[in-house]
């Protein structure tokens, strides 16, 4: 995990002494399974909570001699034991508390990810809400289209928001899944109750059925959920980095007042926190690639998936935490320029108008064909200079009809306060 883009309740979640910590709280889980079940004494867990060593120097420094993390984990935590680290890791193989503790963190980190989006979600729909009949060139292609409602568009990225809210709570549910099964998951040394009984303890819901590992297409299914979640703040990031560009120039991305654009140019203030956002996007659909090569394992399993994991799941989990802060930082601060808006829709001289133009005439006894015919090329004289606008245009060549109610922008914020509504 990179400092800059971790924040830190996520450099805490995924830190070696947590890992740690959450392996022994499943070893504890199990062993009171384990008891109440009266297949160990009374009391073991309780013993081995209170004795229990996590030295991160020391375990990593047995994992140096042995090769082996779990058994250097076993025999730092079981230390200081008495009786009771008979019954410690009683039954289990690694995976059984690899797998389950990851899913604690997974499960953590999504609930982490979904607090941050309630701020996000929430700035967003106030800035809405105050843009909700400010008007704005709609652009398809890259060119001027329609006018519609700024309001409207930011309403775009709140729908967005709320679509990857749900997506996380489904993901989250669908990950928190634990595996209590054995070396290659039959139940041969630690029967099912025992799974059921622990899983309960941690908040999570055994795995219908596993090899040694929880099968990774659950892993990579959460992955590519993010990885699609950061397309959806992309496409955010990607409007309004176009916004902001010199020929444009509606919105602006927060820039502080001692903040420096170009270490050449003192004129710059570039969209750099919603490019940053961008590339984010890009390294979530690397991680889901990744993840996706993890799901062929042999047999019932190899690890070639774990030293991938060790690096996507932090990442991917912070990153996308980080880009949703980032988000809310922009959205908070964003400028709109009204004037430049309007100034925009006036850009092309009536053009945008056509349409509604189109529509008059039909109604005022023209053919489609007719119309559109006269629209197209009353539009191509005042592209070319012939015109200085739509509205003159059309003018010359239907002497006597009125098409002033045609280049009015109420109609395209008509509807804007009932599609508001869906979503009270």
């Amino acid at each position: 995990m990179i400092p800059r883009y971790t924040p830190r309740v996520m450099q805490e979640l995924w830190s070696e002494e947590n890992k740690f910590r959450l392996w022994l709280e499943v070893e504890l889980a199990v062993m009171e399974a384990y008891e109440s079940l009266g297949m160990i004494p009374s009391g073991s867990a309780d013993q081995a909570r209170k004795h229990a060593v996590l030295d991160v120097e020391q375990i990593n420094k047995v994992e140096e001699e042995v090769g082996h993390d779990v058994i250097a984990f076993i025999k730092v935590a079981t230390s200081s034991m008495g009786d009771e680290a008979r019954f410690f890791h009683y039954g289990l193989t690694s995976s059984d508390v690899i797998d389950t503790a990851l899913s604690l963190s997974l499960k953590r980190a999504t609930e982490e990810i979904l607090k941050e989006l309630e701020p996000l979600l929430h700035v967003t729909w106030e800035l809405a809400c105050k843009h909700k009949h400010t008007p704005i060139i709609g652009r398809t292609h890259g060119v001027h289209a329609e006018p519609t409602s700024f309001g409207l568009k930011v309403l775009n990225w709140y729908a967005e928001l709320k679509r990857i809210g749900e997506r996380l709570f489904r993901e989250k549910e669908a990950i928190s899944l634990g595996k209590v099964s054995g070396a290659v998951g039959n139940y041969a040394h630690v029967p099912p109750e025992v799974e059921k009984i622990a899983c309960e303890k941690l908040g999570l819901k055994p795995c219908p059925l596993s090899t040694q590992i929880i099968p990774r297409d659950i892993h990579a299914e959460y992955l590519s959920t993010l990885a699609v979640c950061g397309g959806g703040v992309e496409r955010i990031a990607t409007e309004i980095r176009s916004l902001m560009r010199t020929e444009i120039d509606e919105v602006e991305e927060p820039f502080s007042q001692k903040q420096r654009g170009s270490s050449a140019m003192p004129h710059k203030k570039n969209p750099i926190l919603c490019e940053r956002l961008c590339g984010i996007a890009r390294l979530l659909r690397g991680y889901a690639l990744s993840a996706l090569e993890d799901v062929a394992l042999w047999h019932e399993r190899d690890i070639s998936h774990s030293s991938v994991e060790r690096v996507i799941l932090p990442d991917a989990t912070s990153l996308f935490l980080y880009a949703l802060q980032l988000l809310n930082r922009v959205m908070s601060g964003l400028k709109v320029d009204q004037k430049r808006m309007q100034e925009n829709i006036w850009m092309t001289k009536g053009l945008v108008f056509s349409e509604r133009v189109l529509l008059e005439l039909i109604n005022q006894g023209f053919s489609r064909e007719e119309a559109y015919l006269l629209v197209q090329e009353a539009s191509m004289e005042v592209r070319e200079g012939g015109a200085p606008d739509l509205k003159t245009a059309l003018e010359r060549k239907l002497k006597g009809v009125d098409l002033s109610p045609a280049f009015s922008l109420s109609p395209y914020l008509a509807h804007v306060d009932e599609i508001f509504q869906r979503f009270l």
